[in-house]
């Protein structure tokens, strides 16, 4: 098992290095999905450390909406019953110059049984504010308090 899953991981990485250098313009998006308890949902991923906010990349002839749709039913078992709120779009730097970011904020949704780690998502789960796991990453804790509590929201992620 242990070796199947560093396998994973290395060509999880190898892809996202290979994805970096093979597009131009990339667009991504993230949900910030809150229940009904003001808990939020995280995802643990394979390829990079820390807790993030779910989502990915959009693909080509895919809107935002779809994107993200797609993602949070492969990351979470999250649907969305009613449409989520653009709260930003941001420059994100941590890998490329040429990458930006749409933040939705999620409210209305359902969950079926949430999926178990696969080939890109270590973990996942919904958090509440005050014990968000220790290496919830910064982006993703400034993300939260922008939205929550009203900080400005910088141009870059």
């Amino acid at each position: 098992m242990i070796d199947r899953l560093r396998r994973a991981q290395w060509f999880a990485r190898l892809m996202h290095i290979y994805w970096r250098f093979s597009r131009g313009l990339t667009l991504g998006v993230r949900g910030l999905v809150l229940d009904s308890d003001g808990r939020v949902f995280l995802v643990k991923h394979v390829y990079t450390d820390g807790w993030h906010l779910p989502g990915g990349g959009v693909e080509p002839g895919e809107t935002m909406l779809d994107a993200l749709t797609r993602e949070l039913a492969e990351e979470g078992a999250i649907e969305l019953t009613s449409p989520p709120r653009l709260h930003g779009v941001y420059f994100q730097t941590r890998y490329s110059n040429r990458d930006h970011v749409a933040l939705f904020v999620v409210r209305e949704f359902r969950q079926g049984p949430a999926p178990p780690p696969n080939h890109e998502i270590a973990a996942c789960g919904f958090f509440r504010l005050d014990a968000l796991p220790q290496d919830t990453t910064s982006a993703t804790q400034a993300r939260i308090a922008e939205v929550l509590h009203g900080r400005p929201a910088p141009p870059r992620w």
